[in-house]
């Protein structure tokens, strides 16, 4: 087969690098060659035994004359055989310019009536498996040459095996295999002229053929580096058309996170930057303070910033590989939400104390989703962080499991500073802050909530707590069931049985 480097297809522009895979030209060609190279000699071969044959055909027929001739002429008179051979007859079979003809009459005790003593005699078959008259066939060597013999017995109906003669005709092989190199010649050196040109033929089909890469290779390879649209497929043919829509499909993959990625440049450099212009303000009044006390509140305010900005960079890291496809392409799973939220309220309860709000969680039960438990943890801590932030020390905040049968729904209520319906719409952007609002923010927390919503297929809202102040925020999931088994067959043949419809009216 072809172990070349991939080599350019004619009509492609550009060397490939000596590292490139196999040519795809080269590749189709060597499988459509190499049957071919293979199929060859066989046909050869085929061809040789089928000229041998019809080679033998005529010269065959001219034997079985020769002997019916002799046959003819050999009487048996009162069981005893008497042969007329003419002096023309025995010229006859002489005759021959390019072969040796050899004949004889034989009685069964080889008793020579006429022709060649020394031509092999064949057995003599039992009486039962002779026919007379019948004439066969044996090919053997005689005097160092190949040779065709035709054979006959005559003998009189019933007549015991001892009365019956022998005729036999011979002649070499000349003459059939120059006629069978004949053939062979005429059949075999016409390929010699039609292989090359079928070679060639593919050769400038295949090239027409993958021409289309050719022209998609050059596509893309003029393309602008920062050009993520589709490719067209409409000139593509049908065979490439999965290759294209897979490659629009990483292209639009490809689109997203560079998209994700200048949004979290522009945010990270936008939200950053007022932070890091306090820091460096209270820094330059440390340096100059020269009272102690003034000092430390100085510092209890870098101290307070530096938290802000910590805080900042990990909601904005977290929304970066939430919006990315590092973990949001990651496969979901079943998962038990009731327990995943029990576990992130466990974990959020010291910080609850110590802002005097009162953390609690309801579930009836387990509650089953399919969904990245990682991106549901970081869900339920951004809802949990965002309500504990807005509501003031004495008040409450409750996560609640529902399960609806149909949906599971995730809410965390509070009694804080609530929220308009107007508002309620804005929230879920990016850097949004209510404008009462007393705690300190981002404005990333809920836009996290958003994106991982929208990744589970669920809903996240937000809305005035119905129950009085405060806010109620709520995602919506779907219930996910366990798929049902298979049917359990017939215990017995009877309930089979009964379970089959009749075969006849």
């Amino acid at each position: 087969m072809n172990d070349r480097k991939a080599s350019n297809p004619p009509g492609a522009s550009g060397p490939l690098s000596p590292e490139t895979e196999r040519s795809l030209f080269g590749e189709i060609l060597d499988w459509m060659l190499a049957p071919l190279l293979f199929v060859w000699p066989l046909s050869i071969a085929f061809t040789h035994y089928f000229a041998n044959n019809v080679a033998n055909f005529p010269y065959d027929q001219s034997l079985r004359e020769h002997v019916a001739t002799i046959s003819r002429q050999v009487q048996l008179v009162d069981g005893k055989p008497v042969l007329s051979l003419h002096a023309t007859t025995r010229a006859m079979l002489r005759a021959d310019e390019l072969d040796s003809v050899y004949f004889h009459v034989l009685t069964q005790d080889k008793k020579l009536l006429a022709g060649d003593l020394d031509l092999p005699v064949p057995e003599f078959p039992g009486q039962a498996e002779m026919v007379p008259g019948e004439i066969y066939f044996r090919d053997m060597e005689y005097k160092g040459q190949d040779i065709r013999v035709a054979y006959s017995f005559i003998a009189e109906p019933q007549a015991p095996v001892e009365e019956w003669v022998l005729v036999e005709v011979a002649e070499t092989t000349e003459k059939r295999t120059q006629l069978a190199n004949r053939i062979v010649a005429s059949v075999i050196l016409p390929q010699f002229i039609i292989i090359p040109l079928a070679v060639m033929l593919v050769w400038f089909g295949l090239s027409r053929g993958l021409r289309p890469l050719t022209r998609l290779r050059n596509t893309i390879e003029d393309r602008d580096p920062a050009d993520l649209s589709p490719i067209a497929t409409r000139r593509v043919p049908e065979e490439l058309e999965p290759l294209v829509e897979a490659f629009n499909e990483m292209l639009e993959r490809m689109k997203r996170n560079v998209e994700a990625q200048q949004r979290f440049v522009a945010d990270a450099a936008h939200q950053m930057r007022t932070p890091l212009t306090g820091l460096k303000t209270q820094a330059q009044f440390a340096v100059r303070e020269t009272d102690p006390a003034a000092l430390r509140h100085a510092l209890r305010q870098i101290a307070t910033g530096v938290d802000r900005a910590g805080r900042l960079v990990n909601q904005l890291l977290t929304l970066a590989r939430t919006e990315g496809s590092e973990i949001g392409q990651q496969k979901h799973e079943p998962t038990d939400l009731a327990l995943l939220v029990r576990e992130v309220v466990e974990d959020w309860v010291i910080v609850a104390l110590e802002k005097s709000i009162d953390l609690g969680f309801e579930s009836a039960g387990k509650a089953m989703i399919t969904g990245n438990p990682f991106l549901l943890r970081e869900l339920a801590k951004n809802l949990i962080d965002n309500a504990i932030r807005y509501t003031p020390p004495g008040g409450h905040v409750t996560c609640r499991i529902i399960d609806t049968g149909k949906t599971v729904l995730l809410e965390v209520e509070d009694d804080g500073v609530g929220i308009s319906p107007e508002q309620a719409e804005l929230v879920f952007e990016r850097f949004y802050r209510v404008d009462d609002a007393a705690g300190e923010g981002s404005g990333l927390g809920l836009a996290i909530v958003q994106e991982i919503a929208n990744q589970h297929d669920a809903r996240a809202t937000l809305r005035p707590n119905p129950r009085g102040k405060g806010a109620v925020a709520r995602v919506a999931f779907a219930t996910w069931y366990p798929p049902l088994p298979p049917p359990n067959p017939p215990d017995d043949y009877a309930e089979l049985y009964r379970q089959s419809p009749p075969l006849g009216p």
